[in-house]
Formats: structure tokens, C-alpha cells, sequence
């Protein structure tokens, strides 16, 4: 310690294994008191399981944890608990139909004599976090009806209402619009106002330089650089990630666009009283990238659905090239050579318990060369051509007999990129096609895609991240409330114009 430092947590030497792979390899790792401290890694760094050993879910191999200068043995989340220890993870842990309250106190609920729940008090003590830290929300809502910045709320109030001091947010702003960022940033801020340490896990280095006091750059299972953030770049931390200089924007040709290859005319989409799609009218043409932009539950979910055969429409059709499939199945989608990147990999990219193997074929099984001729599977095939995706696309740990569960997010969505795109499309739906992904396999991405496109391929590209639409698509596209609120004019982009269509304030009249 120097300077008169005050540590919330150090963890010196830290080593996990699982089976023949180091996930964590002798890590130092030392956060100041209140502070905003950001580690980076790529995929499989161990930044997240390093994170996960201080919360308790593993225990590490060798090393030592000092919470405030003491020594810890931390078994479980409860020992983190009750050190002051709370973690909002990347996939909210919320029960949808419970209420914002009943969330909040589950496993702590206040009872009185007899074992009667003290609700009113629950909600008190929760409004009054909810001043204290900027975190307004109804303690009566259902969280299923809440947007994805209020679960977030949600969570952070759960682990304050737990007497965190130590707050693990991971991935925390991967699913935010840029004006939830904002806000949420302001919150962090008042956190540490509060005397708050807060450790983020993230891929984001705009954000980190933003609202970040240090940062911990891990690569390969090894901590490789540790420094403050005045003192660090976006491309300097980038450099030290991935090993090599990365490009932080892609660079693409001009598009060379062809005939339309899919159009949608007058689509309209109702899900019980609520009309998610109302007269939606778009093309995509061949040699070209259509970015759709917009917060999300704005239709773009429904929009991809009715696209890949997941969901009917009510009225309008769809068309790919001169064959109208409007309310096709998903195996006539796929026959068609239409790919699909979902936005929830984990509910409809793969099977959380087949093999990386078995997952890389999944929706293709039936096929040649992964399928002889009287329906039995070729293994072989199988796992020959798993071995030459998980190396192409660097799945890291690169064992085609894990289950896909075993693998962190960013791996879990190459794996899902992987079998997309080794199917060769014709049209590809993409959905979050970086979301949770580390930097240099972002990078490896949007070159496949912009590869994809110069071939003469349609892709349809949904993104919350408004950077990936402005820096990939050729054109792009707001949604608001089932509707196309107008086109972007990627040339003279305006960040605040764009953020005024997402949200209904302006409409611009498509080109």
C-alpha cells in the first residue's frame, strides 16, 4: 500500500483451473476504496471468473483475498454478502412476475413473530435507497413489465439493500441505450459520492476511459497491465488485450448494391392487445448492410422474428428474391440460405447442454456432410468440423466436447457466429452481433460481415449499439414503437438526432 491508500479488496496470487485449462494463473489484483476500477480482457481472460471467485461462486486453487485488509475465506455468496460483497451479473438474476420489492428482499425478507413477512417496511427501506442513490423505481411494479435499464436498478438495489460497499457489475451496460448509459454513469458517480468501491467487467473502452478511476488489463488467464486510467487509451488497453495493435473502426469499400433480395411490405404484428409491428415497410438489397436502430422493444425483436420463421405476421408479406415466404417455417427459412444471429443466444442460439461440437451444427444436423444418407450421424464430420471453427474463431477454451454452458458469453457468441457463417448465407438476420464480446474477436466480426457483404450477400443488422450501425451499415433505420420513424444519414451523423428518432421526437422522411 502506498501513498495512504485505503483497499477494498486485494487478491494476491490467485490461481483456478477447471480440468486441464487455468482460467486464472497467479493474478494480483489490488481495488481502492472508493473508486470505479475497470478490468478488460478478451474472451476467456478469467476476468469474469476472478470475479466470480471474490463473490464466492468458486473457490480458488492457491492464493489469498484481503477485504479491507483482512484475510477472507470466501466460500460462498453468502460469506460475500455478509463482507459487503454485491454482484449484478450480465443476465439479470430476476423472477419477471414477482414485484420490483419482492425481488429485492427474496432470501432477506423481514419477518416479525410468526413468521409474518414485514412488507411495508421492505418497501420503505427500498424507497428510501431509491433517493439516496438516484435509483427511482416503484417497488410495486412487476419486473417483467420494466425495461432493461430498470431490472438493472433493480439489481444494484438488491445488493445495496444487502449493505453492499462492494459492488461487481458485469457487463453492466451491454444492453443500455446511450441515453441509459448516461444516466446509469450518473448513478455510478453518486455511488462513489457514497463511499461506494465499484469493480466493472466490460468491453467497452470508450466507457472505460469515461467513468473509470483504474484499470486491470487481463489476457489469456494472466493479469498484463495495471494503470490508472488518465494515464491509458482506448487503443493503448486494446494493444494490451489482444497482444497486437487492433483497428478500432472497421474499414470498408463502397457497397456495390444489387437487386432486392428481401422486402417487407405492410407488415403489421399483434401479440395479445399489443401491436409490436404496425405497417412495416423495408428493403434489403444484395451487396448491402441495412442497419435497424432503436431502444429496444420497439418491434425489433418481432421484426427478426418474422424473419426466420419464429413468429407469424397478422397482414402484409414478405419476400425473399421472387419467393414469398410470409409465415415460412425456420427449417424453409434455413433452406432458403437465410442465416440467424439471435439477440438471446443463451434462448435461441444454442442448447446450453449439447457439446460446442453438436451446437455448431444445430438447425444444419440433418444434413451432408453431417448426416448419412439413412439419418445417422457422421461424427467424424462432426467434430472435424467443429475443430476447424473453434480454431478459426478462436473459442476459447478450444474443446469441441464441452458443453456450450461452460463457455463464457463472448465464446458462446462465436460459437454461434461461427455456424451462422459457415453455412455460407445468402441473406444473414443479425441481432446484438457483438453483444458481450471482447474487442479482438469484434474486430474478427465485422470483417466477416463486411466480407460477407462485398460477396454480394444481404445482411439485416439489429443493434442497440448505435457505433456498430454508423460504423457497418451502407444504410440504417430507426424503429419506435412498431414503426420506422426514418433513415439515418450516416454521412452527417448526429448522435442527438438519432437519440430524438429513438425515442419518437423526430421523424425524418425515409430516402
Amino acid at each position: 500500500m502506498t501513498g495512504g491508500d485505503v483497499y477494498a479488496v486485494q487478491m494476491k496470487s490467485i490461481t483456478k483451473t477447471f480440468g486441464s485449462v487455468t482460467a486464472n494463473d497467479s493474478v494480483d489484483l489490488q481495488i481502492k476504496q472508493g473508486q470505479i476500477h475497470a478490468i478488460v480482457g478478451e474472451n476467456g481472460a478469467g476476468k469474469s471468473t476472478i470475479m466470480e471467485i471474490l463473490y464466492g461462486f468458486y473457490q480458488a486453487d492457491s492464493g489469498q483475498i484481503e477485504v479491507f485488509d483482512k484475510p477472507v475465506r470466501i466460500t460462498n455468496p453468502h460469506d460475500a454478502i455478509a463482507l459487503g460483497i454485491g454482484m449484478v451479473h450480465q443476465h439479470f438474476m430476476l423472477i419477471p412476475p414477482l414485484t420490483v420489492a419482492e425481488n429485492i428482499i427474496l432470501g432477506m425478507e423481514p419477518t416479525q413473530h410468526g413468521g409474518i413477512l414485514r412488507m411495508q417496511e421492505a418497501v420503505k427501506k427500498i424507497q428510501q435507497l431509491s433517493v439516496e442513490y438516484g435509483l427511482q423505481i416503484d417497488p410495486h411494479a412487476k419486473v417483467e413489465t420494466l425495461p432493461v435499464g430498470l431490472q438493472q436498478r433493480v439489481e444494484i438495489l438488491k445488493a445495496l439493500y444487502r449493505g453492499a460497499e462492494i459492488l461487481i457489475l458485469d457487463e453492466p451496460t451491454a444492453v443500455l441505450t446511450p441515453l441509459e448509459v448516461h444516466s446509469f454513469f450518473t448513478i455510478l458517480r453518486k455511488l462513489i459520492g457514497q463511499g461506494k468501491t465499484i469493480i466493472i467487467i466490460t468491453h467497452k473502452l470508450n466507457e472505460v476511459m469515461e467513468i473509470s478511476n483504474e484499470v486491470t488489463v487481463m489476457r489469456s488467464g494472466k493479469r498484463v497491465g495495471h494503470l490508472a486510467t488518465v494515464e491509458a487509451s482506448p487503443e493503448k488497453l486494446a494493444t494490451l488485450m489482444v497482444g497486437r495493435e487492433v483497428l478500432l473502426r472497421v474499414k470498408k469499400k463502397t457497397a456495390k448494391p444489387g437487386d432486392v433480395l428481401l422486402k417487407l411490405d405492410n407488415v403489421s404484428v399483434t401479440i395479445g392487445t399489443q401491436q409490436k409491428l404496425k405497417n412495416v415497410s423495408l428493403e434489403v438489397r444484395t451487396g448491402e448492410i441495412l442497419g435497424v436502430a432503436g431502444v429496444e422493444g420497439n418491434g425489433q425483436t418481432e421484426l427478426v422474428e418474422i424473419l426466420t420463421g419464429l413468429r407469424q405476421v397478422d397482414t402484409g408479406e414478405v419476400w425473399y428474391g421472387n419467393k414469398n415466404v410470409t409465415n415460412a417455417s425456420a427449417r424453409t427459412i434455413k433452406e432458403h440460405k437465410i442465416g440467424h444471429i439471435p439477440a438471446d443466444r443463451k434462448a435461441h442460439g444454442y442448447v446450453p447442454t449439447y457439446s460446442n461440437a453438436d451446437n455448431l451444427i444445430l438447425g444444419f444436423h440433418y444434413r451432408s456432410p453431417f448426416c448419412h444418407q439413412h439419418g445417422f450421424l457422421n461424427f467424424f464430420q462432426i467434430e472435424t468440423n467443429a475443430e476447424q471453427l473453434i480454431e478459426e474463431y478462436n473459442v476459447q477454451p478450444p474443446l469441441a466436447e464441452l458443453p456450450t454452458s461452460n463457455l463464457s458469453g463472448g465464446n458462446q457468441q462465436k460459437l454461434v457466429v461461427a455456424r451462422e457463417f459457415s453455412q455460407h448465407p445468402d441473406l444473414l438476420i443479425v441481432a446484438q452481433l457483438t453483444r458481450g464480446v471482447d474487442i479482438g474477436a469484434i474486430e474478427f466480426i465485422h470483417q466477416k460481415i463486411l466480407d460477407l457483404r462485398d460477396q454480394g450477400k444481404g445482411i439485416l443488422l439489429v443493434s442497440a449499439e448505435l457505433e456498430e450501425i454508423r460504423s457497418l451499415s451502407d444504410r440504417a433505420v430507426v424503429f419506435y414503437e412498431g414503426k420506422i420513424t426514418g433513415e439515418i444519414d450516416l454521412e452527417k451523423y448526429d448522435e442527438q438526432e438519432v437519440g430524438c428518432m429513438m425515442t419518437g421526437q423526430l421523424k425524418k422522411v425515409m430516402k
